[in-house]
């Protein structure tokens, strides 16, 4: 009998066996760049064996009914020993994801005599379901942890190879699409030629020396050994670039496959990425991120290969959140675990670290260590103000062999300190009133202010207005779609670059690697990392003589956890040592170590979930971003209206929809707005559904009269009516 693995509309089917061949031919090539090809193997050629079922082959005829078909295969795979135990886990949820391990362990167990006789069944009218034995192992599978990690990327190359293989059948032009990409040195020429460019047309300054000081540092490093590598560069000193130019060379000489950009905020996405383009051109940029939650949806539509790329990375260069790129790490589900594989012989260049959340420390600086000792993988460690991550006593959890790509960072900080001059506040414990704060402000023809809540951007950005009548002034929270603060954020940069008088309030978004220049900028009193970022957004190009910082503290406090802990840090820093020289990279190790002390590095218990192998647990665990307080609700803001009718369209006409695709059309025009408003806006009609509920959207009505084409989504009684966060 010629059992099937898939029948398309046009009733041609694909054989079975094709399908296992195929898939394991990938899975093994996807594996082998981590010893373990020959295990993904073993799972793709199980992973299908339930499709032997003549109720499977029925339903493939068109018979209405359901049929379980991963567990034949696992209960095959499951009676091997230890890891045959776990590559069964794998193909158990090659379509639902991995599941906590003892759950799958009782199932499977029952499952075990009825599988087998499935396959006894199959063997006997013909079908060749005889597996290799299990052949290879890794030599650093040393604990349950490493075990834990190990099998997240076998599944990984087990489930893109299924996608892959299958996509091949369904639609081969759509897979052709996925070809094309430019090689590592295609890109690295690119690059060369574009610094080339860069160099001739610098006009000298000591800010253009400053760079090239720091790129020629990036370049002679490149030739170290792949590894774990920090990149401690003071703001304005040019790190896109160098530390692309650092990735590129690494990966040319060691024969690393991509160089994967992990940014914290999807607010700086687009602007690096306007800078990737611009030497790279468009096709080569995959950029993965989202503002609108959604599982993994059939893709009906023939897409671009960027777009394809960007569902497994397969790309010399992607450029993706934080929150993308660890939660995928930390992932089960087969979506976002697709992706791993690629992460494997890769240079990662983690850009602003310290931004990454204290609390989520201990796994995240595990799988770092993982991944740079056992996949190939070399980290840098990107910022200038370094967080103290490395391993020492009384941390023993931190990285390992971190080198320093800067020959003498210190010196790249004093040859930056006169740029700007910070002022503290001579009274800790006395607050700058709003009024008093407004009255400065309105003071200064071109200044920044950074505050802790978006109700203090909205209450200050008001009392500047009144002060100043009719030069309003610019405000930036993420009450306002990425859009619109895109938009906004190039508006200021023209306004500066023309030597206008401009006034910017602003959350903390604006921080971190936004490239923005003002001769003056107030901040709150907080952490003295976010301290140093928001001075690095004055007199970054070095055109004055010195710039001006005035910290300041604030009448409202920053948000509960690590901020207000930063905050404390910092007063504690100052009343010990007085002023603080921002500009010395050491007082960064010390308040990070300070604040690490002061943070539970595992408050989810996540590396003791990983040791039970609980993937599911795990998976729910891990978060980035706590927002169970909120949901994502998209706005009609500029071009996204015309997006949404297009959608409505093709709903009313049955069209075929990728959802996946649509909702990255309007990833950039989401807000997040409390749950229980969003309920009560639904009852109300105020959100309308995407299709079937895949998305909520802003009523156009509604639209106009809630969203302020300056402060965004507002309902304001009084004050502004949002929970408070630091972005």
């Amino acid at each position: 009998m010629d059992e099937l693995a898939h029948v398309d509309e046009r009733g041609r089917g694909q054989l079975l066996s094709e399908h296992l061949r195929g898939t394991a031919e990938l899975a093994k090539a996807f594996a082998d760049k981590f010893a373990s090809g020959a295990s993904a193997e073993l799972a793709a050629l199980a992973h299908d064996l339930g499709k032997t079922q003549p109720a499977f082959q029925g339903r493939l005829r068109g018979e209405n009914r359901r049929v379980r078909h991963a567990y034949v295969g696992a209960a095959e795979l499951f009676a091997r020993g230890e890891l045959g135990c776990l590559l069964a886990a794998a193909v158990a949820g090659h379509h639902g994801g991995l599941a906590d391990f003892i759950e799958f362990a009782q199932g499977i167990r029952a499952e075990l005599d009825q599988a087998r006789r499935h396959l006894a069944k199959a063997r006997e009218r013909g079908f060749s379901a005889n597996l290799p034995q299990y052949s290879d192992g890794p030599p650093f599978l040393k604990d349950e942890v490493a075990h834990e990690f190990w099998l997240r990327m076998v599944f990984s190359a087990l489930v893109d190879a299924d996608y892959l293989d299958t996509e091949r059948f369904f639609d081969p032009e759509r897979a052709g699409r996925r070809d094309g990409a430019l090689s590592i040195a295609e890109m690295k020429a690119r690059l060369d030629d574009f610094l080339a460019g860069m160099t001739r047309d610098a006009e000298p300054s000591p800010i253009n020396a400053f760079r090239a000081r720091v790129l020629a540092q990036c370049r002679a490093a490149a030739s170290l050994p792949p590894g774990l590598f920090s990149l401690t560069v003071p703001t304005g000193g040019g790190k896109t670039l160098s530390s692309m130019a650092f990735g590129l060379d690494h990966a040319a000489k060691y024969g690393l496959e991509r160089v994967i950009v992990v940014i914290p905020y999807t607010s700086i996405i687009e602007q690096n990425s306007q800078v990737y383009r611009g030497v790279f051109g468009d096709e080569a940029v995959i950029e993965h991120h989202s503002a609108v939650k959604m599982e993994m949806a059939p893709c009906a539509e023939v897409s671009t290969r960027a777009r394809l790329a960007a569902e497994n990375w397969d790309s010399p260069l992607v450029v993706t959140t934080s929150v993308q790129f660890f939660e995928s790490l930390f992932a089960n589900r087969p979506g976002r675990c697709r992706k791993l594989h690629n992460i494997a012989r890769s240079v990662v260049v983690l850009d602003e670290v310290q931004t990454l959340p204290a609390k989520l420390l201990a796994p995240i600086l595990d799988g770092l260590n993982t991944l740079a000792r056992d996949y190939g993988v070399s980290i840098v460690l990107s910022t200038a103000t370094q967080p103290a991550l490395r391993h020492r006593d009384g941390f023993p959890l931190g990285l390992t062999d971190v080198r320093e790509i800067v020959t003498d960072p210190l010196s790249l900080f004093k040859a930056t300190s006169s740029r700007t001059n910070v002022t503290w506040p001579a009274d800790l414990n006395l607050p700058t009133t709003w009024e008093a704060l407004a009255d400065r402000l309105a003071g200064e023809a071109c200044v920044l202010c950074v505050v802790h809540r978006r109700d203090d951007a909205w209450r200050l950005t008001t009392m500047l207005d009144q002060r100043l009548g009719n030069e309003q002034t610019v405000h930036l929270s993420a009450t306002m779609c990425a859009e619109h603060r895109l938009a906004t954020i190039n508006a200021i940069r023209a306004t500066l670059r023309d030597g206008r008088p401009i006034r910017v309030v602003s959350t903390q978004l604006v921080e971190a690697g936004v490239d923005l220049d003002f001769p003056v900028v107030y901040r709150a009193l907080g952490g003295l990392d976010s301290i140093a970022q928001a001075a690095g957004r004055c007199n970054r190009e070095g055109r004055l003589a010195q710039g001006r910082v005035e910290v300041f503290v604030a009448q409202s406090n920053p948000p509960r956890g690590v901020p207000t802990k930063a905050l404390e840090v910092t007063r504690g820093l100052l009343a010990g040592r007085g002023a603080l020289d921002i500009h010395d990279p050491e007082i960064y190790d010390e308040f990070f170590q300070r604040l690490f002390f002061l943070t539970d590095s595992d408050a989810k218990d996540i590396q003791g979930k990983r040791k039970r192998l609980a993937f599911k647990q795990v998976a729910e665990a891990f978060r980035m971003i706590e927002d169970d307080w909120s949901e994502g609700v998209i706005v009609p803001f500029g071009r996204a209206a015309d997006v949404i009718d297009d959608i409505d369209r093709r709903v009313q006409n049955g069209s075929p929809i990728s959802w996946r695709h649509q909702l990255r059309r309007l990833q950039r025009f989401t807000v997040q707005i409390p749950r229980k408003t969003a309920d009560e806006w639904r009852v109300r009609g105020h959100l309308l559904p995407l299709g079937e509920e895949v998305a909520w959207r802003l009523s156009p009505d509604v639209f106009q009269s809630v969203y302020d084409q300056r402060f965004g989504l507002v309902i304001r009684d009084g004050e502004s009516w949002m929970p408070s966060l630091i972005v």
